[in-house]
């Protein structure tokens, strides 16, 4: 076999590498957080799906065309998370801790605009609970 095809049935093999999201940078409290933005379903649908880690105050921002109870799951997930629900203006709703590789529904409160997932413990730690804000999600890009 030529090695060019040889080269490119090898890549096929290999997993996809996980698409490049926007970023945007927000803050919860005295906090910055490093966070990936997924507002399409596509990039909503597969998440931290097949991370192995997740550096320490970086996260993923959810970001939903409508305000609903949205329910998240950790399905191919390997990380524990915990999720804060955020309302239009970026209040947290409830924060759901989330082990791997589960089915289980995590669902806001009350209608979420956004939901932020973070290492677990994450919000726990720095002592954000429900009704603290989290700023900048403005910056971050509109659903497709």
């Amino acid at each position: 076999m030529h090695q060019s095809v040889m080269l490119a049935l090898g890549l096929l093999a290999l997993p996809l590498a996980a698409e490049e999201l926007p970023r945007v940078e927000l803050t919860a409290g005295f906090y910055r957080i490093d966070a990936e933005v997924a507002a399409n379903d596509a990039h909503r649908a597969r998440g931290l799906m097949h991370r192995r880690s997740l550096p320490a105050n970086q996260g993923m921002l959810f970001v939903f065309s409508q305000p609903a109870r949205h329910c998240m799951w950790m399905r191919n997930t390997y990380l524990p998370l915990s999720v804060a629900f955020l309302d239009n203006e970026g209040r947290i709703l409830n924060i759901e801790d989330m082990q791997p590789q589960t089915e289980d529904n995590h669902c806001a409160a009350q209608a979420a605009r956004y939901a932020l997932e973070m290492n677990i413990g994450w919000f726990a730690g720095k002592g954000i609970k429900p009704g603290a804000r989290v700023n900048g999600i403005d910056k971050s890009p509109r659903p497709r």
